[in-house]
């Protein structure tokens, strides 16, 4: 049987990125730890295609500790050498020593704010945010929100958050609906409270 559903282009027809487009992309996530796993994958991201951290996300995530961030606040160099030397995760040094110092300013947002979730969404006034794109062509790769998200990220001192990653991630968790509005994922998304 095949699935004759529209979709957005962009995942063409890889199982894996077909079920990350169906089930995941663009459903709003507002859990703290969740936030901070989907932006630490996509500053990994930085310079690869989305399918290549897609492919390793469990290893990353058993090599991170399931992303607990107060776990990896405390890492040291015998964990960044760990990191380094396994092959299943991608093996970047400035991107490992910045999920640990990323780690530190999540706890830092936690404890002054209450909530890293709270402070992500603001840019977006707490709402997912509906675009009308008709091609996913047609989608910028940065906006005034990714922007001033990540400005606010950089002032708290997290690394690998340029505009460009803020938007894939704001995309991705949903504070942003970018499916192409023939996409039957848009009126989908568009209806979750």
């Amino acid at each position: 049987m095949t699935d004759e559903r529209h979709r957005c282009g962009w995942p063409g027809t890889d199982p894996l990125y077909m079920a990350y487009h169906d089930t995941e992309w663009g459903v709003p996530e507002r859990d703290d730890r969740a936030l901070f796993e989907k932006l630490i994958l996509d500053g990994f991201q930085a310079g690869l295609a989305w399918i290549t951290i897609l492919r390793k996300r469990e290893n990353f995530r058993h090599a991170f500790d399931g992303f607990d961030p107060v776990t990896i606040s405390r890492y040291g160099e015998a964990d960044i050498a760990r990191l380094l030397g396994d092959a299943g995760i991608i093996r970047h040094r400035g991107k490992i020593e910045a999920t640990i110092g990323n780690a530190v300013a999540w706890r830092r947002i936690m404890e002054r704010d209450g909530g890293f979730s709270a402070f992500l969404w603001q840019f977006t006034g707490g709402e997912p945010l509906h675009n009308a794109w008709p091609s996913w062509r047609a989608v910028p790769a940065e906006t005034a929100e990714s922007r001033a998200m990540s400005k606010a990220l950089r002032s708290e001192g997290f690394r690998f958050c340029g505009p460009t990653i803020c938007y894939a991630f704001m995309q991705a968790v949903g504070m942003v609906n970018d499916h192409e509005t023939v996409c039957y994922r848009y009126s989908e998304i568009k209806e979750l409270k």
